[in-house]
């Protein structure tokens, strides 16, 4: 029983419940384990009653976090103050450089992020009362009564939302923003929080929209250097916003690698989710390319590049990642070698600015990094700690290496900007959609400089489940729920940002991790895990308010369990859902597919994603052959084909009553165009297509529960015949513009006297 009430003050799980009818206890060993990565002590019965003792006694005033959000009462923390207390609010700094909270991307250009005002207020220290009408205390004048709704600082946005009457006397409201709120009590107790006040939902999409999403390491043009890159994404943007009407991109996270030989593929366990990767640089947009005198190794280098593009596109090799950045590493040397213009300096010096700590440290990694290896575990003890004396003295010591990898993630910062940039100039209401993965690589750049904030020894993962018996372990370290709070999700905050500079719209894998995350101890099967419980009011918060500064859409992936309630809590707050076709049935009722009109309209739908089978494959039952192939059955061959078959029949029969396949059956591009009318017939808000779907591709990108046996994130996206393609033949190919044809809004059109409307 004391384990258990330890645990629960701790947010940890005892036992969880995979189904409604079914719980399942978590072996005490795993709640020790993970209570002991949490830095309390549970090994032992006196070392449980002592850890309970400790935390029972501490009482506190505040939470470390309170939420305020707009136009909703104040939460009880604020509102049950003892009465004479008096609260103090320290504001947020205002931001020194780069955007200018509320003006977003798209800000005042017809996309989705509200315009500045003419206002340009700066901050002002807030002061109010608490409780019991006690006079407001503190340093300043204190600031007009500004609803939540308001910002302080260039790109304010104001709205009048009615006084919580339940509100302390003489509270003020706060501007948006994380502010520290100060609390002292008549008996002369005190205490700090982190205060985050925010608007009741994100942004949303502007109107009714399509897009394609797309792996871009997949998508290789005439003139990549081996793999997708920057340009690439950028040439598909304009072209799909002006030529298509389509209204966004979403792509793969683009973090950057852990490198390695080979380097890990997977872009969802990167080393860090806080910094692009360079590899993804298209070299020849580099203004300093052009400054390059002596071109003679830089056109060996493009040769060999096209060596590399060569070998995939038309000789059946695989993406190599490790020989693509090998080549641009060496270009991008030589091109750092060119001085800077004045205004390009100033430029950089501003990055270097706001960036600051976080980027010297990622730098720093990247140099030890190629000196000791990439895992930081294995460096000599001193430098394992970022802030140690010899830490410092390799910063010096390496200070070339360290400015090379901060203007190699300056430079694909600049690309990133550039590529949002030609999507709004194309048309496209929202953009790029960037991908922000579950987590990072245990021995990554993140763990290493922000090694306090993870629970060293855990791993995230996802429980057994009626698709997986054995659980899942994905190797990601995650994040410890009480350094989040204790140092007001600073990291959260600062990650978040950085994504959404150059985004029109955030994608979230994995979102339920907002509110809870499946820890497995190491050493221990995914089996033996356990949930550990995150603060998602302030989670959800902190993302509300960073995308309402960026003026940017956040979708959530909420497939896979995902706790009661938290669907309803991400569509409060204006997270949209991610809905994909094969399994949106009515699970409540008989289970069969579900009807059009009933979908949920806060979502992006679409036919699959990169861990499902494409929609050629799913129609042809190729992907349960794949499957049986590399022996990841784990019924026989007919049995799973009898089932796929009967599954896929069952949407088949509702698109031909919906009168989406006039073509008949047997016409397997027909079949994925009725697929793409259904979608488009829901009320979804975003909808999205494969861009392998558009050609025909049968081969997943990722197929979970595989490692050598298939190859995973290598694949360029090839016709059905598995022969790839490029993005001018994608781009021209027929059998995409008639998939697309079927999601053009379809326009009434007034007919030429004498002529009948067809």
């Amino acid at each position: 029983m004391g384990l258990s009430r330890l645990a629960a003050l701790h947010g940890v799980a005892t036992s969880y419940s995979p189904s409604p009818d079914v719980t399942v206890s978590v072996p005490d060993d795993t709640v020790i384990a993970v209570l002991a990565a949490l830095g309390v002590d549970a090994g032992t019965p006196e070392a449980v009653r002592r850890s309970l003792v400790a935390t029972e006694s501490r009482s506190r005033l505040l939470p470390p976090t309170l939420v305020v959000w707009a136009g909703e009462p104040l939460p009880p923390a604020l509102t049950g103050l003892p009465p004479g207390s008096t609260v103090r609010v320290e504001p947020e700094p205002a931001a020194g450089g780069g955007r200018a909270p509320g003006s977003g991307p798209a800000a005042g250009a017809g996309g989705v992020g509200p315009a500045p005002d003419a206002h340009g207020e700066a901050a002002a220290p807030v002061a109010a009362a608490a409780a019991g009408g006690a006079q407001a205390s503190g340093t300043g004048t204190a600031a007009p009564a500004q609803a939540a709704g308001s910002e302080t600082g260039t790109g304010t946005t104001r709205a009048t939302v009615p006084r919580d009457p339940a509100a302390p006397a003489g509270w003020t409201q706060p501007p948006y923003g994380i502010h520290r709120l100060h609390v002292r009590t008549p008996d002369h107790h005190e205490a700090t929080a982190t205060l985050v006040v925010a608007p009741a939902r994100v942004p949303q999409p502007p109107e009714r929209t399509h897009g394609f999403l797309v792996q871009l390491y997949s998508l290789l043009s005439a003139r990549s250097w081996g793999m997708g890159d920057l340009g690439d994404l950028a040439d598909l943007a304009a072209w799909a916003g002006r030529t298509l009407g389509s209204g966004f991109v979403q792509v793969n996270p683009l973090h950057a690698a852990f490198p390695g030989r080979p380097t890990d593929p997977s872009p969802y366990r990167p080393s860090s989710r806080r910094f692009p990767d360079p590899v993804h640089l298209h070299v020849e947009s580099i203004p300093e390319y052009g400054q390059l005198h002596d071109r003679a190794i830089l056109d060996d280098l493009r040769q060999d590049a096209a060596a590399l593009s060569e070998a995939v596109l038309n000789k059946g090799a695989l993406i190599d990642r490790d020989a693509v950045w090998e080549l641009k590493r060496q270009a991008l040397e030589l091109i750092a070698e060119v001085p800077l213009t004045p205004g390009r300096r100033a430029a950089y010096c501003d990055f270097l600015a706001e960036q600051g700590q976080a980027l010297e440290d990622h730098a720093l990694w990247c140099a030890l990094a190629e000196e000791h290896g990439p895992d930081w575990h294995a460096w000599p003890e001193p430098l394992r700690d970022p802030r140690s004396p010899a830490t410092a003295r390799a910063r010096s010591r390496l200070l070339d290496r360290v400015d090379l990898h901060c203007r190699l993630a300056w430079l694909t910062a600049t690309q990133l900007a550039d590529v949002q940039r030609a999507a709004e100039d194309a048309g496209m209401a929202i953009g790029i959609v960037h991908d922000l993965a579950v987590g990072v690589h245990p021995a990554g750049a993140d763990t290493w400089a922000q090694r306090d904030l993870f629970a060293h020894g855990m791993s995230v993962g996802a429980p057994p489940d009626a698709f997986n018996a054995r659980g899942q372990d994905w190797g990601l370290p995650p994040w410890r729920p009480d350094a989040l709070a204790a140092t007001g999700y600073a990291a959260f905050r600062g990650l978040l940002r950085g994504l959404l500079a150059h985004a029109g719209a955030l994608r979230i894998d994995h979102v339920m991790g907002l509110f809870r995350l499946w820890w497995v101890p190491e050493g221990c099967p995914p089996t033996d895990g356990t949930y550990v419980t995150y603060d998602a009011e302030a989670m959800l918060a902190v993302l509300v308010l960073e995308a309402h500064r960026a003026g940017a859409v956040v979708v959530g992936e909420d497939l896979g369990t995902v706790e009661p309630g938290v669907r309803e809590a991400l569509a409060r707050r204006g997270v949209l859902g991610t809905s994909v076709l094969w399994f949106e049935r009515d699970w409540d009722g008989d289970g069969r597919p579900l009807a059009p009109e009933k979908w949920r309209q806060d979502c992006l739908a679409t036919a699959t994603t990169h861990d499902l089978p494409s929609t050629s494959a799913r129609l042809t039952g190729d992907h349960v052959t794949l499957r049986h192939r590399l022996g990841l059955l784990t019924r026989t061959l007919e049995e799973e084909l009898t089932e796929d078959v009967t599954s896929t029949a069952e949407w088949l029969a509702l698109l031909a009553r919906l009168r989406m396949l006039p073509e008949g059956d047997g016409d397997e591009p027909a079949a994925v165009r009725a697929v793409h009318r259904f979608l488009a017939a829901t009320p979804a808000r975003m909808i999205g297509v494969w861009l392998p779907d558009t050609v025909g591709d049968r081969r997943p990108q990722n197929l979970p529960g595989t490692w050598d046996q298939y190859p995973n994130w290598r694949l360029p996206i090839a016709d059905p015949e598995g022969h790839p393609v490029t993005l001018e033949e994608i781009t021209a190919s027929p059998r995409l513009h008639a998939l697309m044809e079927v999601l053009r809004p379809q326009r009434s059109r007034t007919a030429p006297p004498g002529e009948r409307p067809v």
